[in-house]
């Protein structure tokens, strides 16, 4: 079954979100409760965001090892780790669809403060592709392995492939080889990562990126998703961005690189996450439901999201806050 998220967005997080009632700070409104509004006024960190539903249980987790802590590396690392070990996402992770051929292949990346990376993709049968993506990061010269010279790297520096099989998964994969056809339709959950950025109380920024990629892809697709400034960017001086969506529209335009750099431009970070939506959109074939989100964080706290069409939220984790965001969207691209 399908995630409706236009119909959580209506209902809100009832016993998840927090309700603020008197003052509502951070952009929380009365209007709508267990729904935090777009864009809060900056503040001072920790505050965690990552897309999607599944970002409530990552943001906390990321915020257990800030509240312990931990680095904010470690926050985005181990938060989008637990999505990765849901068997039950469709869309992350080993639990995710397979290519075409029947095999679950795995993209990530991790970017730190200053802008270290690291980045695997193409990786089979690992529970933590973010973490094999960290290691990278911390042990070699290297930003990105993939594929097998991926697999036997990770293998050699003491990661385990462990072997999964979901009947429903392998049973829907199986009907949808009858048709063998792909449409990206905009928020089903056939393509969509976890995306994290994240501000530690020092101010310190990072972020990550993990997912399974598009349900039936042709063997060997790689998407935005473990690619520096598409799927994710981060530069300590001016905020950090992570994309969730078609990944070959965020390829194509640079997506997350160019919401930071924007608001190295002076942009606040919803007119960035608007002006990379808007380039996207020329992308975007007539008629063509393909969804795209952006998340931005700047450095002072300040942080927005946006999408191309309606439907897209994400969670957000703050000291006043905790709760699901309407990420918004302009109606001239419907």
């Amino acid at each position: 079954m399908h995630y409706d998220r236009r119909k959580f967005i209506r209902t809100g997080l009832v016993g998840t979100a927090a309700v603020v009632t008197g003052c509502m700070p951070n952009g929380v409104t009365e209007e709508s409760p267990g729904t935090i509004a777009n864009g809060p006024s900056p503040g001072k960190g920790p505050i965690v965001l990552s897309t999607w539903k599944h970002g409530l249980m990552a943001n906390t987790k990321a915020w257990q090892v800030l509240s312990a802590k931990g680095s904010v590396l470690d926050a985005v690392e181990q938060g989008v780790s637990v999505v990765e070990s849901d068997l039950s996402n469709r869309s992350v992770g080993l639990g995710g669809h397979p290519d075409r051929d029947g095999s679950v292949t795995l993209d990530a990346c991790i970017q730190d403060h200053n802008g270290k990376a690291g980045a695997v993709a193409f990786l089979q049968r690992f529970e933590h592709p973010i973490s094999v993506a960290r290691a990278i990061m911390d042990r070699t010269p290297h930003v990105m392995l993939v594929g097998k010279g991926a697999e036997q790297w990770a293998l050699e520096n003491g990661f385990e492939q462990l072997d999964v099989e979901i009947p429903e998964v392998r049973q829907a994969w199986q009907e949808w080889l009858r048709t063998s056809t792909y449409k990206p339709i905009a928020n089903i959950e056939n393509h969509d990562t976890i995306g994290m950025i994240a501000m530690d109380s020092d101010g310190q920024l990072a972020g990550s990126c993990t997912t399974s990629g598009m349900a039936y892809k042709i063997h060997g697709r790689v998407g935005d998703s473990p690619i520096i400034g598409a799927g994710l960017f981060v530069d300590g001086e001016v905020g950090a961005a992570c994309a969730t969506g078609v990944g070959e529209l965020m390829i194509r335009t640079s997506g997350s690189h160019t919401v930071v750099e924007l608001m190295r431009q002076g942009r606040t970070p919803e007119e960035a996450c608007r002006e990379a939506v808007r380039r996207v959109a020329k992308h975007v074939p007539a008629n063509e439901a393909m969804q795209v989100g952006f998340l931005a964080l700047r450095a002072d706290g300040l942080y927005a999201g946006r999408s191309l069409y309606a439907g897209f939220d994400y969670a957000a984790k703050t000291n006043s806050v905790e709760g699901m965001v309407d990420a918004g969207y302009d109606r001239e691209w419907e």
